[in-house]
């Protein structure tokens, strides 16, 4: 006789099931990070010198042509910092979660376990890397003199939980796609960094009048926690039209990478 465990509804979430399985998921998330900085020198300081490198590296090449096109209410290091700091987060949670499913082949061919967990890891450990970040970049807005609004400790983590939410749902769908079109393998390096300069973290918003491009800002899932994170600083406000648009973007890429997920999580040991 032969059993075949699988879970019950293909359309659910299953968060009672992940919330059994959480002990999983904490190790998952642990190994990760564990064997991202394993025998690395500097090991978590990686996670901060790596935005603070690129945001003086911009200041350096583009300070004075983006504050002369559009002028920036912040420094244009702490503008670029801010932005760089929380993409962070999604790039290595969309680069971790899309290769997930096939790296971790050997684990999903062996035992059952709510699929989920190792693409949800995967964003943990970019989110590991933020809070490292996180500290630093704060103690360099005081170094500038930088000063916050009241509403920042509520818009900060709104603007990290945005942020998850696109990089989980994006990061779903990449890692389903993986498994069977391996090109995506290559596909997910190039698409981050496309993102990067289609997405207002080194530059502002505003900076183009192009009616398409500025669309298509609105319908990027990254505009508004970049948006939301800094409003948090005084003199910077919220274009709540634009978040708006942007946030329905990010529950759409994350309903559509659920669902197709689960609908093809039952062939993963089979492809992967």
């Amino acid at each position: 006789m032969e059993y075949e465990i699988k879970p019950q509804n293909r359309i659910r979430l299953g968060v009672r099931e992940l919330w059994e399985y959480r002990e999983l998921f904490y190790f998952f998330s642990l190994r990760d990070i564990k064997v991202k900085y394993k025998q690395t020198v500097l090991g978590f300081l990686w996670a901060v010198l790596q935005p603070l490198i690129m945001a003086l590296l911009f200041t350096t090449i583009f300070a004075k042509a983006i504050s002369s096109y559009s002028p920036l209410n912040l420094p244009y290091d702490v503008f670029a910092f801010s932005g760089l700091v929380i993409w962070g987060i999604f790039s290595t949670g969309l680069n971790n979660a899309g290769n997930s499913m096939v790296s971790n082949a050997n684990i999903i061919k062996k035992i059952y376990f709510p699929r989920l967990i190792i693409p949800l890891s995967s964003v943990l450990v970019g989110l590991f890397d933020f809070l490292m970040a996180f500290v630093v970049f704060i103690a360099y807005c005081f170094f500038r003199h930088i000063s916050f609004n009241t509403i920042a400790v509520f818009l900060f983590p709104a603007a990290v939980t945005l942020t998850c939410i696109a990089t989980f749902g994006t990061g779903s769908l990449l890692a389903a796609l993986n498994v069977k079109y391996r090109d995506f393998r290559y596909i997910i390096p190039f698409l981050v960094q496309f993102l990067l300069f289609i997405t207002p973290v080194i530059y502002p918003a505003n900076i183009t009048g192009n009616m398409y491009l500025k669309g298509f800002m609105m319908l990027n899932p990254m505009t508004a926690p970049l948006d939301f994170f800094r409003a948090g600083f005084a003199g910077e406000t919220l274009h709540l039209t634009q978040d708006l648009i942007s946030i329905i973007s990010s529950v759409f890429f994350l309903v559509i990478g659920l669902v197709y997920f689960r609908k093809t999580e039952a062939y993963f040991a089979d492809l992967a």
